[in-house]
């Protein structure tokens, strides 16, 4: 629930900031008439990703053994290659996209130009909550406490682009986007070290140093119960990771901590 929360909160918030930068551009530059067509290609972009979204679980689902193995591995890979992509490219481009929004609102002359614009941002956004909600609930094998934990993110998520709308750039949220993209790392770290135990079960390596348990919890907060299915969906935590799992989680975890927090270089940052 907790990584779930945490996924549509901050995907669900950047949703909310492009619309409220559309939005706004568009009251400002005398063009109300054409926010109903942002409304439609939102509309359309959340549809897709809810029925796209509800059509693969479904799929996924229908899978076991090996097949479910190799699906959830490279499920897990591939979240972690996108939120990690996410996480920095949000970093250094926030400051611009409200700039690149309005270039395009600009360029937009026809009600189906913009209607395109708010879909392929909402849809973008939306396609990666899908993603990264699949990864957390095979994760955490809970499908109930996602959805709770993704409809409170996903209605904090839209008070907050509300306020943003009405505060305009009065709001300062790269606090925000530093404190949730730290919490991704640690989650993205745990769908890292998930690769590796998966595709070690594909591939039936069953013993040796590096498959065997670290160590093995058999009881209490840490091996049972609501905490621990907390602590397995958010930062991958399990009472008896092999080694290759925890050390796949650190080859992860501190680099990209390092890269996150030293910061883009002047050569990284994005041109005015």
């Amino acid at each position: 629930m907790g990584a779930s929360f945490l996924i549509t909160l901050r995907e669900g918030l950047e949703i909310s900031l492009v619309l409220a930068i559309l939005i706004s551009y568009l009251v400002k530059s005398d063009r109300r008439s054409d926010i109903a067509d942002v409304w439609r290609g939102s509309a359309l972009a959340a549809g897709m990703c809810i029925i796209g979204g509800i059509a693969f679980h479904i799929f996924v689902g229908e899978f076991e053994g090996k097949a479910e193995q190799f699906i959830e591995g490279t499920i897990a890979i591939l979240a972690a290659s996108v939120l990690t992509w996410m996480i920095f490219w949000m970093r250094n481009h926030a400051r611009n996209m409200g700039a690149d929004l309005r270039a395009q609102v600009d360029a937009a002359t026809t009600r189906k130009a913009l209607v395109t614009i708010a879909f392929v941002a909402v849809f973008r956004e939306g396609l990666e909550t899908v993603l990264f909600l699949i990864s957390a609930e095979t994760a955490n094998a809970s499908g109930t406490s996602v959805v709770i934990g993704g409809l409170i993110g996903l209605a904090i998520a839209a008070v907050l682009g509300r306020l943003v709308y009405l505060g305009g750039n009065k709001i300062k949220l790269s606090t925000f986007f530093n404190v949730t993209g730290a919490l991704l790392i640690l989650f993205a770290a745990g769908l890292f070290g998930k690769f590796f135990h998966e595709y070690r079960e594909l591939f039936g390596f069953e013993s040796g140093w590096l498959f065997d348990s670290t160590w093995n919890i058999k009881s209490g907060a840490f091996a049972e119960g609501t905490f621990y299915d907390f602590m397995k969906g958010f930062f991958g935590w399990v009472k008896d990771p092999e080694r290759i799992r925890l050390i796949s989680y650190f080859a992860y975890l501190l680099p990209v901590s390092y890269l996150f927090l030293r910061g883009p270089r002047p050569s990284d940052a994005p041109k005015a």
